[in-house]
C-alpha cells in the first residue's frame, strides 16, 4: 500500500509540473505581446501563413505541379518548418500534426497508422512514397513504419492526400497517400551535424554533407544514428517495467542532381540502413507448450537506389523516366516470420497541353516484386517464394473552363496485377474557384486494394488450445484444438467508391480555413470466415483444426469531416488546429457472421480528434511552441481517451547554430494508445513521458 501511495504521489507531482509547463507557456504568450508587435518581421522564423500555404505547389494530387488552393482534393502540406518547429525525432510523429490521418503508437518502434479509418499495425489502405519510390510490403499490402526514415533536416515537405488516389497512384492508395519529398543536393550544401539524447530518446545523431562537384551538379551524403529506449510494459506480471521494445538504427545515403541544360534534369539517390527493433511477443506453439512468451528481436536490413529523369519540351510539355530498384530483409529472433523482398519498378509518364483548355497527363509502369518468407509453425506461407508482376497505365484530363474559374478533371487508371487481373480506377474532381481567396471542390472515384500473400498464401496459426479447456471452442474435443486463419486464390480485391467535398477559403490576411467531407462506400473487405473443422497430424500430434477462411463478406459505410485553421493573430505568433470526426458502419454477409476478428474495424479509430499547435519567436532568437493534441477512445480496443502536450523550446544564437530542448507526452506519466494487432501478438506498451535536447550546428 505504501509503495502504491508514492507512486500515486508521483503521479500528482507530474502531472503538477506538465500543469505549470501549461500555464508558464501561457503567461509567457500573454507576456510577450506587446514586446513581440514592436520587432521587425524579418527577425523571425515563424512558419508560413495559409494563405501561403495555398500558394505552395504540390505534385501528389494531381503528378504534377499546382497550387493546393486549385486541387480539387483534400491535400495537406507539413513543410520544412513544420517538422522543426514540432521537435519530433520520426516520420510517424510528424504525421500527428495532419488533420484527418490516425496515429497511434503501439510500442517503441511500431505504429498503426491510417486515413478515414481502418487502423490497424497492418493497415492496407494507405500508399506511401518516398521521393516517388512506394515503400509498400507484399506480405501485407502495408508500410514497415519501423524502417521508413530520413534526414528530417533535408524533408522538403510531406504532402498528404486524404482520400482515394487510385487513378495516378494504383492499387492501394485507396483512403490516401503520403508522399514524403526531400530536398535537392543543390538546397542541402554544406555541412550539417546534429545531435542530443534524453530519456526516451536515448542517443541520436546526423552528419551531412553536400558539395557541389560540377557546374551542374551537386551532391550530398549522410549518416544518422539513433537509439530508443522501452515503453512501459502493460503485460501481467510485469506492469510499469520495461516492455523490451528498445530500437536502434544506423542509416546512410547520398543524393546527386545534374542539371546539364535548362530543359533536363537527372537524379541519382539510394539508402542503406541496418538496425534492430525488439517486443515481447506470445506465439502459438504445438503441444505440450502450446504458447510461448520471449523477448523478441528483428534484425532491420535494407537499402534502395533510385534514378529520374525529367525533360521539359518546347511550349511547356514535359517527360519523365524513373526507376528504382529496393530491398528489405527481416529476420526474427526467435524466428517468427522472416521476410526478404526485393523490388525493381520502371515509370514513365508525359504531360502536355492540348487545345488550350486541356492539361493532359498520362504513364506507363511496370512492377516486378520477388520475396522469400520462411514459414514457422505460427505462420506458412505456400510457396515461400514468389515473384509478383503488376502492369497499369494511366490517363487524365484537367479541362479549364470559364476563364480558369472552373477545373473539371476526368481520369482513369488500369491495372493488372497477378491475383485478380486487371482492375480499373476511375475518377471525377471538378474545383470552382469563387473568388481569389475561396475555393469550392468536388469529386467522385472508384479506389481498389489487391490481395497481398497474407489473402493468398498464408497459413497463420491463432492459438493451440489444450482440450477440453473451458470455454473455447476445444471445451468439448477430447483432442488438442488449433484456430487458424487460411488464404486462398478466391479473395477478390476490395473496392470504394467515395465521395467527397470541400471548401477552402482565406478569411483574411492572417487567417484561414479549409475544409474536407467525404461519404465512402466499401465493398468486398476481408472477413475470416468460420468453416468446417478437420483434422491433422502434420505435424504430429493429431489436432483438430478450427479454419477461418479469408473472404469477401463485410461492407462499409463511412463518413466524416476534416478541417483545418490557421490564424496568425501577431506577426511573431502563428496558431495551427485541426478536428477530425468519423464515423463507421459495417455489414456482414451471411457467410461471414461468425468473424471474431474484422469488426474491430468499427471502434479501432478515434470518432473524434483534435489538434492545437502554437509557434510563437520570442526576442532574442527564441521560438517557444506547443503541441496539445486529444484523441477520443478506441471503443473496440478498450483504449480510453487521452490528452497529450508537447513542448520545445528552441535558440537561434546565429544562424549556423540551433539548440533546443523538447518535452514529449506531458500530461500523463504515462498511456496506452493503441493494441496488438489480431494476427502478431505483440506485447501493446504505455508511451512515457519523455524529455531530449539537441543541437544542430550548420557550415
Amino acid at each position: 500500500m505504501r509503495h502504491r501511495n508514492e507512486h500515486d504521489r508521483s503521479d500528482r507531482s507530474d502531472q503538477t509540473l506538465a500543469l505549470r509547463m501549461l500555464a508558464g507557456l501561457l503567461s509567457v504568450l500573454v507576456a510577450t505581446n506587446a514586446a513581440a508587435e514592436t520587432v521587425p518581421r524579418a527577425e523571425y522564423l515563424a512558419d508560413l501563413s495559409l494563405e501561403e500555404l495555398l500558394d505552395m505547389e504540390i505534385y501528389s494530387a494531381a503528378k504534377k505541379k499546382q497550387k493546393t488552393s486549385e486541387t480539387a482534393a483534400a491535400v495537406y502540406v507539413l513543410t520544412t518548418e513544420d517538422i522543426r518547429r514540432a521537435g519530433v525525432t520520426t516520420i510517424p510523429e510528424a504525421l500527428r500534426l495532419v488533420p484527418g490521418v490516425e496515429v497511434a503508437r503501439i510500442d517503441s518502434n511500431k505504429w498503426a497508422i491510417s486515413i478515414r479509418g481502418f487502423n490497424e499495425r497492418f493497415a492496407n489502405k494507405l500508399l506511401v512514397l518516398i521521393d516517388g519510390r512506394s515503400v509498400y510490403t507484399p506480405l501485407f499490402a502495408g508500410v514497415y513504419w519501423d524502417v521508413q526514415d530520413a534526414v528530417l533536416e533535408d524533408v522538403e515537405r510531406i504532402e498528404v492526400i486524404r482520400g482515394p488516389g487510385g487513378t495516378l497512384w494504383g492499387a492501394n492508395a485507396v483512403n490516401g497517400v503520403i508522399n514524403i519529398i526531400t530536398k535537392s543536393a543543390s538546397e542541402t550544401q554544406g555541412l550539417l551535424v546534429s545531435g542530443g539524447a534524453g530519456t526516451e530518446e536515448e542517443a541520436f545523431g546526423t552528419v551531412r554533407y553536400g558539395a557541389q562537384i560540377a557546374e551542374d551538379a551537386h551532391m550530398r551524403v549522410y549518416g544518422k544514428y539513433f537509439a530508443r529506449d522501452d515503453f512501459e510494459s502493460t503485460r501481467a506480471g510485469n506492469e510499469g517495467g520495461d516492455a523490451s521494445d528498445e530500437w536502434h538504427m544506423s542509416r546512410a545515403g547520398f543524393r546527386t542532381d545534374w542539371e546539364p541544360s535548362e530543359t533536363d534534369l537527372f537524379t541519382l539517390q539510394g539508402d542503406l540502413y541496418q538496425g534492430e527493433a525488439g517486443s515481447f511477443t506470445t506465439v502459438p506453439a504445438p503441444p505440450p507448450t502450446f504458447s510461448a512468451s520471449s523477448g523478441h528481436n528483428v534484425d532491420l536490413g535494407g537499402g534502395n537506389v533510385l534514378g529520374r529523369w525529367t525533360h521539359k519540351f518546347a511550349g511547356g510539355s514535359e517527360a519523365q523516366v524513373q526507376g528504382y530498384y529496393d530491398r528489405a530483409d527481416r529476420d526474427a529472433n526467435p524466428p517468427t516470420t522472416n521476410e526478404s523482398t526485393s523490388t525493381g519498378d520502371l515509370d514513365f509518364q508525359h504531360r502536355f497541353r492540348l487545345l488550350e483548355r486541356h492539361d493532359f497527363v498520362w504513364g506507363l509502369g511496370y512492377r516486378v516484386i520477388w520475396d522469400d518468407i520462411t514459414s514457422t509453425f505460427g505462420s506458412r506461407f505456400d510457396p515461400e517464394k514468389r515473384t509478383i508482376h503488376l502492369f497499369s497505365g494511366f490517363a487524365q484530363d484537367e479541362i479549364s473552363l470559364l476563364d480558369d474559374a472552373l477545373r473539371v478533371t476526368l481520369g482513369i487508371k488500369l491495372e493488372h496485377n497477378d491475383y485478380t487481373g486487371l482492375e480499373y480506377q476511375p475518377n471525377a474532381r471538378v474545383l470552382w474557384k469563387a473568388t481569389e481567396r475561396s475555393s469550392l471542390w468536388g469529386a467522385v472515384s472508384r479506389a481498389v486494394r489487391t490481395p497481398s500473400r497474407a489473402e493468398d498464401d498464408v497459413r497463420a496459426v491463432s492459438a493451440v488450445i489444450p482440450p477440453g479447456f473451458p470455454g473455447t471452442p476445444c471445451e468439448a474435443s477430447p483432442i488438442t484444438c488449433e484456430v487458424a486463419f487460411f488464404g486462398g486464390s478466391g479473395f477478390d480485391a476490395e473496392e470504394l467508391v467515395a465521395f467527397e467535398l470541400g471548401y477552402r477559403r482565406v478569411l483574411r490576411a492572417n487567417a484561414g480555413i479549409d475544409i474536407a467531407t467525404f461519404y465512402n462506400l466499401y465493398d468486398d473487405l476481408r472477413t475470416a470466415a468460420p468453416a468446417a473443422p478437420f483434422q491433422e497430424n502434420d505435424p504430429p500430434p493429431t489436432r483438430l483444426v478450427i479454419p477461418f477462411v479469408v473472404g469477401n463478406g463485410l461492407e462499409a459505410e463511412t463518413w466524416g469531416v476534416e478541417i483545418a485553421a490557421d490564424w496568425r493573430p501577431l506577426e511573431p505568433w502563428t496558431l495551427r488546429s485541426g478536428y477530425t470526426f468519423f464515423e463507421m458502419d459495417l455489414s456482414f454477409s451471411e457467410d461471414a457472421a461468425g468473424d471474431p476478428v474484422s469488426g474491430a474495424a468499427d471502434g479501432s479509430s478515434p470518432q473524434n480528434q483534435v489538434f492545437i499547435r502554437s509557434l510563437l519567436d520570442l526576442p532574442r532568437n527564441l521560438e517557444l511552441d506547443a503541441n496539445l493534441k486529444w484523441v477520443d477512445d478506441l471503443k473496440a480496443l478498450d483504449i480510453g481517451d487521452y490528452a497529450s502536450l508537447d513542448l520545445r523550446l528552441g535558440w537561434n544564437p546565429t544562424q549556423s547554430v540551433e539548440v533546443s530542448i523538447v518535452g514529449q507526452n506531458l500530461l500523463e506519466k504515462s498511456n496506452q494508445e493503441f493494441a496488438s494487432s489480431q494476427f502478431v501478438n505483440d506485447e501493446p506498451t504505455k508511451v512515457e513521458r519523455g524529455v531530449y535536447g539537441k543541437v544542430t550546428l550548420r557550415f
